[in-house]
């Protein structure tokens, strides 16, 4: 028995691992690219919903990064935009279980400065 001898190689099966990994690298990149950071908030009984979309979200990480609307800022980027916003506007605190306390006065400590009294912790419930 003679074997055959291959001119050519067949690319469809190919081609459709390519297909196949596209669309998983497709599918993922819209999750990472809706900016969420990852925090672990801390638990309250007593929580309620908030659902203000004209409101700034000030996040702080465990790792003491601060980020003010996705975006990562220093404290002295925080107080410059507090000194641009109407003084009514709502203003949320993200901030992870683990990160410092310190972190989470210097921002409250900010906004009390600015006399911003619309201030919201969030937690899950």
């Amino acid at each position: 028995m003679k074997l055959k001898k291959f001119d050519s190689i067949n690319v469809i099966p190919f081609i459709d691992v390519l297909l196949v990994l596209l669309a998983i690298v497709l599918m993922t990149s819209t999750f990472i690219s809706k900016g969420i950071i990852p925090i672990s908030l801390p638990y309250a009984k007593n929580s309620t919903n908030i659902n203000d979309n004209k409101s700034s979200v000030i996040t702080i990480k465990s790792d003491g990064t601060i980020y003010l609307d996705n975006k990562i800022s220093s404290l002295k980027d925080i107080e410059a935009f507090i000194l641009t916003i109407n003084k009514n506007r709502a203003i949320n605190i993200k901030s992870d279980k683990n990160a410092k306390f310190d972190s989470f006065i210097q921002v409250l400590d900010i906004l009390k400065s600015n006399n911003i009294q619309n201030i919201s912790i969030i937690t899950k419930k």
